[in-house]
């Protein structure tokens, strides 16, 4: 009789870690960044039917790389527990560090559940307060683990340089075109130190505008609005509000790597 295949309990998680990494690291990169009235979510993303930024709740977003059915589905049930939270108590007991732990907790139990394979997803949870100082930006690894983040977050494709970029140049008071710029400017940094170029199709850009003087605060930017935006013409989100899309759910192409 052969001896069973041994493999130590610290060498599986790390090859699950791995797994997951490299899963997250083949999607297109998400950058979200705090400017003066509220929170930017920035995406490199082609696709009008699928999307990587999604609203949760009244001041809540979420923002997703990886496989778009596996975070599809943590979306969905963000929204489930917040609208029953929101119904069972209050509208302000929804909270993004709330969320975060629920999302935590089910990240948690199944990478380190022997029975299925990681969740290879990247999620950043954000909230916007009523000032700069009270917003709140979480980004969950694969393995349930939650960082609090300030200023701005990077996470897909190439986060490291991305986010070394951003921490270089990100800074508090940013107009939303200056955030804006600083955003598609990360995005469009490669491996080799050389410039791409994106275009406005070629991006899914929204916000958490503090200053909307609706109870929601999730706003995508399309179409003419945010072409003003990248070309510096347009500071104010306000505009064009016929533009705005309904709250969709999160990836960029197909029900694979995003």
């Amino acid at each position: 009789m052969s001896t069973p295949f041994y493999v130590s309990p610290q060498q599986a998680m790390a090859d699950r870690a791995e797994y997951a990494r490299k899963g997250i690291a083949r999607g297109r990169s998400v950058v979200v960044l705090q400017y003066t009235d509220g929170v930017l979510f920035v995406a490199e993303n082609p696709s009008r039917a699928l999307h990587k930024v999604s609203e949760i709740y009244d001041r809540i977003a979420f923002a997703a790389v990886g496989k778009y059915n596996e975070f599809e589905n943590l979306r969905i049930g963000g929204v489930r527990y917040a609208d029953l939270r929101g119904y069972t108590y209050d509208r302000d007991d929804v909270t993004a560090r709330g969320l975060a732990n629920v999302y935590a907790q089910t990240l948690g139990t199944i990478f380190s559940s022997a029975a299925e394979k990681p969740y290879e997803v990247e999620l950043i949870v954000a909230e916007v307060g009523p000032g700069p100082e009270d917003d709140q930006i979480y980004r969950l690894p694969h393995d349930g683990s939650i960082v609090d983040e300030h200023g701005s977050v990077a996470v897909g494709g190439n986060a490291d340089q991305i986010s070394s970029y951003l921490d270089q140049r990100h800074r508090d008071g940013m107009t939303l075109a200056e955030a804006l710029k600083l955003a598609v400017e990360s995005l469009t940094r490669d491996n080799n130190g050389g410039e791409r170029t994106l275009t406005a199709e070629q991006l899914e850009v929204a916000v958490l505008d503090r200053t909307r003087p609706q109870q929601r605060k999730f706003k995508r930017l399309l179409g003419r609005q945010l072409s003003r935006l990248l070309e510096g013409h347009a500071t104010d989100v306000s505009v064009d509000e016929s533009e705005e899309a309904a709250p969709g759910p999160g990836a960029d192409e197909a029900p694979g790597a995003s």
